[in-house]
């Protein structure tokens, strides 16, 4: 069994995205190798920010390099497929952003890939891994809310508010033709359908479009980053700024999501509620570190996270004591811990989201997608060999 200072990884993508990755693995003493980046200047630009060593020249060369055991991929959403293919073609292990491909029929070809090299794979859906979260899971495991009834809750952004915000996400060709869904709203569905141990079964989707014409930068803009006081062109939009979703689990559970990329003042403002027969647990991401528990007939409960009063799932993913608050940049090391461990191992592991996660939750979009389309509930169509969560 390998340390994780002898397990060499790379990351495909140069964005804000790939340089959490990157420090994420630097805290866990994986070595990171280098960089692929849209273009050779990019790649080396922030291969020197980061410190690393010099970037890849291509994609193909990152693939030779023998030192490489792990491929981070982190491009834009059209690229997911052929890199994450092609990795493990080469027999690397994979981590993959979400979404983890354009269509459910490149996920599935993804993950029957995936299954049949009995490498390590992994979707990149890290909200999972914020010890509060995990303690939620353990809770509803354990019965300790009762039934699951009701799922509820928001996934906010303002970044996308103006007619002069521009990103790579607003191009269907290029994203996808879901994006605040597929962006964002896949976390929270990825995230209640863990918490919960329930998949969405059916669908009832609103998708509207507020701003049907951007500005685009003339040059590439970075997520988060403004296009301010550069030339533009007049672009006509087709994706999504805000989705309202009602949701059917199994079991007969109901749910309720709003997801929205124009909501002034929100950061990223992911927030859910569970309410079961006994107790209800809520949680918002701006407050990570903060849990609240409901009950009938005594005190309502605000739980702090420390390893010290959370359950075994809980004190697993906490890497710092109560009182020191643990946010967004660990999820990733707390995600990647539990996958390298698996890597050490040589072999697929557990407690961690597979290739099978990242298919499930293309089913769900593409159900979402044509919901909104036709106006009606749509059943999410799975296999009947379904991988289980």
């Amino acid at each position: 069994m390998k340390s994780f200072a002898e397990i060499g990884a790379a990351v495909v993508g140069t964005g804000f995205i790939g340089a959490v990755h990157v420090e994420a693995l630097r805290r866990l003493g994986v070595q990171v190798h280098g960089v692929v980046g849209s273009s050779q200047e990019r790649a080396a630009t922030r291969s020197r920010d980061l410190g690393l060593p010099p970037a890849y020249p291509s994609f193909e060369a990152m693939l030779e390099d023998t030192k490489v055991d792990v491929v981070h991929i982190t491009s834009p959403n059209h690229m997911h497929h052929r890199h994450a293919k092609a990795a493990l073609e080469a027999g690397k292990h994979v981590v993959c952003e979400k979404p983890l491909a354009m269509t459910s029929r490149e996920s599935a070809e993804l993950l029957r890939a995936a299954e049949r090299s009995d490498l390590v794979h992994a979707t990149n859906f890290n909200i999972r891994f914020y010890p509060t979260n995990q303690h939620v899971h353990g809770l509803i495991r354990q019965g300790d809310l009762g039934d699951v009834r009701l799922v509820s809750g928001h996934y906010l952004q303002d970044w996308l508010l103006l007619e002069t915000d521009w990103n790579w996400r607003l191009e269907p060709e290029i994203g996808g033709e879901l994006r605040a869904v597929s962006d964002i709203g896949s976390h929270w569905m990825d995230l209640t359908t863990f918490l919960t141990g329930k998949r969405i079964t059916a669908v009832m989707a609103d998708l509207t479009t507020f701003i049907k014409k951007r500005l685009q930068p003339a040059g590439p803009v970075e997520t988060f980053a403004s296009g301010k006081g550069v030339k533009t062109v007049e672009r006509e939009i087709h994706t999504e700024d805000c989705a309202t979703i009602l949701l059917r689990y199994q079991d007969g559970a109901r749910g309720a999501l709003t997801v929205s990329q124009v909501s002034a003042g929100r950061k990223n403002s992911l927030v859910f509620e569970i309410d079961g027969s006994t107790s209800s647990a809520a949680w918002n991401s701006e407050r990570p570190d903060e849990l609240w528990l409901g009950h009938r007939g005594r005190n309502n409960e605000l739980l702090l996270r420390d390893p010290a009063i959370l359950n075994d799932e809980g004190r697993r993913a906490a890497s710092l004591p109560g009182g020191h608050a643990e946010g967004f940049a660990d999820t990733f090391r707390g995600l990647y811990a539990t996958v390298y461990a698996a890597v050490a191992e040589g072999k697929p592991g557990e407690g961690y989201p597979t290739f099978a996660d990242g298919h499930d939750e293309m089913l769900v979009c593409e159900a979402v997608l044509r919901s909104s389309r036709e106006q009606r509930w749509v059943e999410v169509e799975r296999p009947v060999k379904a991988a289980a969560r």
